[in-house]
């Protein structure tokens, strides 16, 4: 396991030697097992009070089948899930690719591949909040955009500006004010609001 701090896990899985089996196999790999749960519900209740960096599931559990977990885990919070199953039936990885699983384990489970999926997961999963991260920032940049061209039209017809004059007039106040463009552009659109 790398220096960095261990990863936090939560494993779900009804069979208790199995449960107890990963379990001791993941702490051997340098994993922090942070709870354990052999029926949904607990899973649920649990993932989301403890907050997990990942999350290793059975589908078939008992009082709340694995995949409706899942989604109710993620609905609430974001984390990558692996499940583990002992069926590979197309209607169930669907299922569980609708849902947002990150890996898909068949028993029995090779030990291996189950370093490989979890190292796996958590490096597509960094890239998956990287990814979030950026549409957030482009959604952002976009509003911003919407602000400050409709600012420069009121500065436009107000005071008979050209394009580029009320954008340096607009440019020239944020420098002056030390605001963002976007936040000048917000103020010129609620005064001409106000003055309406």
């Amino acid at each position: 396991m790398d220096k960095e701090r261990a990863l936090r896990i939560y494993l779900a899985e009804d069979e208790s030697i199995i449960l107890n089996w990963i379990k001791s196999e993941l702490l051997d790999m340098g994993y922090d097992v942070i709870g354990c749960a052999t029926d949904g519900k607990t899973a649920v209740a649990e993932v989301l009070r403890l907050e997990p960096d990942m999350v290793i599931m059975d589908i078939n559990m008992p009082e709340m089948d694995g995949i409706s977990a899942i989604e109710k885990i993620v609905e609430a919070r974001l984390v990558p899930v692996i499940v583990i199953t002992g069926y590979s039936d197309p209607e169930l990885i669907d299922r569980a690719n609708e849902v947002g699983v990150f890996g898909y384990l068949i028993k029995p489970i090779d030990i291996h591949e189950l370093y490989s999926t979890i190292k796996i997961t958590q490096r597509r999963f960094e890239e998956f909040k990287n990814v979030l991260c950026n549409l957030k920032d482009v959604k952002g940049a976009l509003e911003d955009r919407k602000y400050v061209e409709k600012a420069k039209g009121i500065l436009m017809d107000r005071f008979g500006l050209t394009e580029e004059q009320a954008m340096k007039t607009m440019q020239k106040k944020s420098r002056n004010t030390n605001k963002k463009l976007a936040r000048v552009a917000k103020d010129i659109i609620v005064s001409e609001q106000i003055l309406k």
